[in-house]
């Protein structure tokens, strides 16, 4: 076998990685809601509640962000932490002080012509550039799953990266001095926001789960970059095998290890989430979308994707029109 240089290896890692991370991306359908300035003085806490998801980035100062189901992370100046689950969270000056549950824009401190939110004293002052944005439809699990709760962007060094600085410095901008157009601009920045952390994030981190654990590895990453690029082709475990260049025994094993399904229930279960765009977004029948994600039958299809989903899918474009 002809080993490929350090350098080619990089270049399909990297492009696998693109090439999945842009086609799971394209199904999450971002929708920023709202961006504002915090000024948050010593003591202060504030507990946002589950709902929509968020992102703090600190221009000053520090805090502590704790999730609802994650570990405390310390946020200095120049840091940018993202809550991709919406499950609420805790932003506060120190751990264990009491926090004030809120809704940004119902806060009693919270000045909506402005988009500035002041609260705590008047000391050590710390200031955030903050948003929260939504789906657009519900969370799908194939992709959600991958997501810790919390997501930490670092100022290294050289302080905050360049795109980070452009964005946050855009977003006030377009938000304190609102011309025609500036609410979409805002929803499009914070989709910019999100999916650039989100791609640093996947590049980086050595932790991953779900599908971004296959991207970890350049051979289950090849796989799971043909998988995506023909997601409704009869594939088997051999023909992955043959792309990864091992043998079925030892590809399935490390692909059930990296990705954490077996390489067909993954395969299944992303064809489901494919079923679910292209019943809301077309006028396919369920008939045939059924067909085109391989079932035999209808009723195959919907006891597969009931089981995934919790819901019939003649359901579907009832529940997205209700969102």
């Amino acid at each position: 076998m002809t080993v490929s240089s350090g350098k080619a290896q990089d270049f399909g890692m990297s492009a696998a990685r693109i090439d999945v991370l842009s086609e799971v991306l394209t199904l999450i359908r971002l929708r920023g809601e709202l961006v504002y300035t915090a000024f948050l003085g010593e003591p202060w806490g504030l507990e946002f509640q589950p709902g929509a998801a968020h992102f703090h980035f600190v221009r000053k100062g520090s805090a502590w962000v704790v999730p609802t189901d994650g570990k405390p992370t310390r946020v200095s100046e120049g840091d940018l932490v993202l809550l991709p689950l919406g499950r609420g969270h805790v932003l506060t000056d120190v751990l264990g002080s009491p926090a004030e549950k809120i809704e940004v824009v119902a806060a009693k401190y919270f000045d909506r012509e402005k988009l500035v939110l002041s609260h705590g004293g008047d000391s050590n002052v710390t200031q955030t550039i903050s948003g929260f944005f939504t789906f657009e439809g519900s969370p799908l699990p194939a992709v959600m799953s991958a997501l810790p709760p919390i997501i930490h962007i670092p100022c290294g060094d050289a302080g905050s990266p360049r795109w980070l600085e452009a964005i946050s410095n855009f977003l006030v901008s377009e938000a304190q001095q609102p011309d025609p157009g500036s609410s979409l601009m805002i929803s499009r920045l914070i989709d910019l926001l999100v999916i650039r952390t989100l791609r640093s994030w996947a590049a980086t981190e050595v932790n991953r789960m779900g599908w971004l654990g296959g991207l970890g590895e350049e051979s289950i990453g090849r796989v799971l970059n043909a998988m995506h690029a023909d997601p409704f082709r009869r594939w088997t475990v051999g023909a992955f095998a043959k792309i990864a260049g091992m043998s079925r025994s030892i590809f399935a094993e490390r692909f059930t290890k990296a990705v954490g399904k077996s390489p067909l229930r993954y395969l299944a279960q992303w064809r489901l989430t494919l079923a679910v765009d292209l019943l809301r977004s077309s006028n396919l029948k369920v008939t045939e979308v059924a067909y085109r994600c391989g079932y035999a039958s209808d009723a195959a299809f919907s006891r597969a994707f009931k089981a995934n989903f919790g819901y019939a899918p003649s359901e579907a474009k009832k529940r997205q029109a209700a969102l």
